[in-house]
C-alpha cells in the first residue's frame, strides 16, 4: 500500500500523462500498481477521478477540481524537505548543462542562474535554448525544462506551472475589421503564424476539444515567436501566442484576448533530469532551484 504522498504523486502523474502506462514509465513502477493507487485514493475521497475505457483515460470533473489541491500539497511537502535538507556544501563547483525553450529560458531560467551564480561562484552553466525537439541524453542534458508531456522514462521530472496560449490581436487592428466572432472569420481576416522550426511549417493553432486549424490568409510568417508577437503589436495580424510572452500586454492593454471560449487545456512546463543516482550535487542543486523558481511562472 502507498502512503498518502505517494498516492498525489501517482495521481498526479496519471493525471498529467492521461494514460496509466505512461504514468508507470515516469515513475519506474508498473501500470498495476498506478491503477491500484488511483482506486485507493478514489476509495478516501469517494469520488471518480477518471472514465477509464479500453482505449482512454479521461480526467473526471471532480479531478480537474481536485489537481490544484493536490499539486499545492505536494509543493508545501517539497518545500518543506527543501528547506529541511538544504545543499550543505556550500562550495557546489562544476558544469551544469541545461535545455529550456527559448521564452522560458530567457524570462525565468537566465535570472534564476544568475543567482545561483552569485551564490555559488564555482558553478559553471552551459545554457541551450530552443524550440525544436531535443534528445536530451545524447546531448548530456543535465536540467532540462519542457513545455508538454514527457513520455521519456528516463527523465525525473516534476510538473511546475502550464502552458497556454492565446489568440491576440492589436486594437488598432480590431477597431479596422470589428470583433472577431467566430472561428470560421479567421480564414478572412490577417494573421501572423510562427513556423514549426523542426518541419519549417506553420503551427497549426489550437483550440478546444482538440481542435486545429491553420487560418488562410497570413500577413507574415517567421520561425520566431518574437518577431510575430511584435507583427501583432503593430497591428499586422491575428496569432496564437504563448501566454509567457503576451500576458505582460493583455494586462497593459497592448492587445485582447480574441475567442478566449476557444482556448486550449494547458499544456504541462516541467522540470527534468536525467535518471541516474546518485545524482550529483551541483546537478540537484539547479534542479531544485528551477523546480522552485518556476512554480510562479505565468505561462
Amino acid at each position: 500500500m502507498l502512503n498518502r504522498i505517494d498516492l498525489l504523486r501517482t495521481f498526479l502523474a496519471a493525471y498529467e500523462t492521461q494514460n496509466f502506462r505512461e504514468a508507470a514509465i515516469r515513475l519506474s513502477i508498473s501500470p498495476q500498481v498506478v491503477t491500484r493507487a488511483v482506486k485507493e485514493l478514489e476509495g478516501h475521497l469517494g469520488e471518480l477521478l477518471f472514465h477509464r475505457s479500453t482505449r482512454s483515460v479521461q480526467p473526471s470533473d471532480f479531478c480537474e477540481r481536485f489537481v490544484p489541491q493536490a499539486r499545492q500539497a505536494l509543493q508545501g511537502v517539497d518545500a518543506l524537505f527543501a528547506a529541511a535538507m538544504p545543499v550543505k556544501d556550500e562550495r557546489v563547483q562544476g558544469l551544469v548543462r541545461i535545455a529550456a525553450p527559448t521564452m522560458q529560458g530567457r524570462r525565468f531560467v537566465m535570472p534564476l542562474l544568475e543567482r545561483l551564480a552569485l551564490q555559488h561562484p564555482g558553478l559553471c552553466f552551459d545554457l541551450r535554448l530552443s524550440d525544436q525537439v531535443i534528445d536530451a541524453v545524447a546531448q548530456r542534458i543535465d536540467v532540462g525544462v519542457r513545455a508538454g508531456r514527457l513520455r521519456d522514462s528516463r527523465f525525473v521530472a516534476r510538473t511546475v506551472s502550464v502552458f497556454s496560449l492565446r489568440i491576440v490581436a492589436a486594437p488598432s487592428l480590431l477597431k479596422r475589421i470589428g470583433p472577431v466572432e467566430s472561428v470560421a472569420s479567421l480564414d478572412t481576416l490577417p494573421t501572423a503564424q510562427l513556423i514549426n522550426r523542426n518541419t519549417g511549417r506553420p503551427w497549426p493553432w489550437r483550440l478546444n476539444r482538440e481542435r486545429e486549424i491553420l487560418p488562410a490568409l497570413p500577413a507574415l510568417v517567421s520561425d520566431d515567436a518574437q518577431a510575430v508577437c511584435d507583427a501583432v503589436l503593430a497591428g499586422m495580424g491575428i496569432a496564437q501566442l504563448a501566454g509567457v510572452l503576451v500576458a505582460d500586454h493583455l494586462r497593459g492593454g497592448a492587445l485582447q484576448e480574441v475567442l478566449p471560449e476557444t482556448a486550449p487545456k494547458p499544456w504541462p512546463l516541467s522540470v527534468y533530469r536525467v535518471q541516474r543516482q546518485p545524482v550529483p550535487a551541483r546537478i540537484r542543486l539547479v534542479y531544485e532551484a528551477l523546480v522552485a523558481g518556476l512554480r510562479e511562472v505565468e505561462s
